[in-house]
């Protein structure tokens, strides 16, 4: 028996069940009946779902709007980049890093590793489906996923479970500033820079003093450019490194034995004896310490991996924030202005969530994310989850997907023993006949 036919079979009893299929049908859209779970996204997210799910039996159908897994690192991404934290706060369950990797794999690194956990589960998304309506159609007892193809044309999928791993970054951010269309010169998002090189010499303003600003300002400077680096708040700068480990490593093992607010003291006291005063230079400290900061809003500090150096020396100049743009210039809240050639937007990405899931229980409709805090938000009703958005990195990914596939399983193996039940009246009916 096919699933379409089951799910026939089980709704039977409901009048409008069979209008709705044929609504379906007749659509210009074709329609498949999916047995396990639909999964939007195949990021790091989507893959480690997929991957916890297979292994515990459940098949899974990977819808991805690009046309490679793991699209943000392998088109979105510069080429310098380096995981943050140390592999083994990176891998994906099930499945560990080559032992000759180093502690911080490259990017190209990362990719691989990536490619190698979709060949070892067998994950084959389909790619260049974007997903432009996911919806919970209460009469089905099913969700309705439509996807758009490069040709336009559109795919329903019906599946009993929708797993959301589109994660933190779908969209990049681009924040509006007074005079934008006037600026000459270039004006692009981290997600479109690649390398230094093409700046070799130029005057370049990095806007956002995250991981990736800082990280951007110093492959700036590796490639004898001039840059400049928007500090519009706060921030945390840490060593990526303290007491001979990784300052992440670190904190998890002091988390276990001492209270976060005096982990944070520590953190801050070796950071003020390795780094100084930051605040010297433009990169005031918050009032609250790291971990509690990151924690309450999932603002990450910034693990310095040289930047600072070249800020002490002059290298990169710190600016304050940007009142306006000018044709071949900067006018800064503080009064001053100066010329440059390009602007880099470090500004961070969005969830695009709820441009396409039309839900309002579980994902918020201001930012995208669960409404419930880590660890609650990975699952909703009717089926829905959530994997990759708890502000925790791919440890926070893994986490959920253990939990994801752990959950649907037992939904599966139930909904199993109801088949068999139902198959064998069907066959005790058509016996008795």
């Amino acid at each position: 028996m096919d699933y379409l036919s089951e799910i026939e079979g089980k709704q039977a009893h409901d009048p409008m069940f069979l209008e709705k299929m044929k609504e379906s049908s007749s659509s210009s859209s074709s329609c498949l009946c999916v047995p396990g779970p639909v999964i939007v996204g195949a990021g790091p997210s989507g893959l480690a779902t997929a991957a916890c799910l297979k292994e515990k039996g459940v098949p899974s159908v990977i819808l991805e709007r690009s046309n490679c897994i793991a699209s943000l690192w392998q088109l979105k991404t510069y080429d310098r980049l380096r995981l943050h934290l140390p592999k083994q706060f990176c891998e994906l369950p099930l499945m560990g890093f080559p032992t000759g990797f180093p502690t911080y794999p490259s990017k190209q690194q990362f990719v691989d590793y990536l490619e190698a956990y979709a060949r070892k589960f067998d994950i084959k998304p389909r790619f260049n489906e974007t997903v432009s309506q996911a919806e919970y159609d209460p009469t089905l007892g099913f969700w309705r996923v439509t996807s758009v193809g490069v040709k336009g044309k559109e795919m329903e999928y019906v599946c009993r479970w929708l797993v959301v791993a589109t994660g933190e970054n779908a969209e990049a951010m681009m924040p509006e500033m007074e005079g934008m269309g006037e600026f000459s010169g270039d004006i692009r998002h981290t997600s479109l820079y690649k390398s230094g090189e093409e700046f070799r010499g130029k005057r370049v303003l990095v806007v956002g003093c995250g991981n990736s600003g800082m990280e951007v300002c110093l492959d700036l400077c590796n490639h004898n450019a001039r840059p400049s680096l928007v500090v519009r708040d706060t921030v945390h700068v840490l060593p990526q490194e303290m007491l001979g480990t990784s300052t992440f490593g670190l904190s998890m093992w002091l988390l276990k034995w001492f209270p976060l607010r005096l982990v944070d003291r520590f953190l801050l006291i070796v950071s003020w004896l390795m780094l100084g005063d930051t605040a010297r230079f433009g990169l005031a400290r918050p009032h609250l310490g790291p971990l509690q900061l990151k924690n309450l809003s999932g603002k990450t500090p910034v693990l310095d991996v040289g930047t600072l150096a070249k800020i002490k020396s002059g290298d990169i100049k710190v600016r304050p924030s940007i009142k306006s743009l000018k044709r071949h210039a900067v006018e800064f809240v503080n009064g001053t202005t100066e010329n440059f050639d390009a602007i880099i937007l470090a500004t961070g990405y969005k969830s695009n969530v709820p441009s396409w899931l039309k839900e309002k229980v579980m994902f918020s409709e201001t930012d995208g994310y669960p409404r419930r805090p880590f660890p609650n938000g990975w699952k909703g009703e009717y089926g829905l989850y959530a994997v990759g958005f708890t502000k925790r990195g791919l440890l926070g990914t893994s986490m959920d997907a253990i939990r994801i596939a752990e959950d649907i399983q037992r939904c599966w193996k139930e909904e199993a023993k109801h088949r068999l039940a139902f198959t064998n009246s069907l066959l005790h009916q058509s016996s008795s006949l």
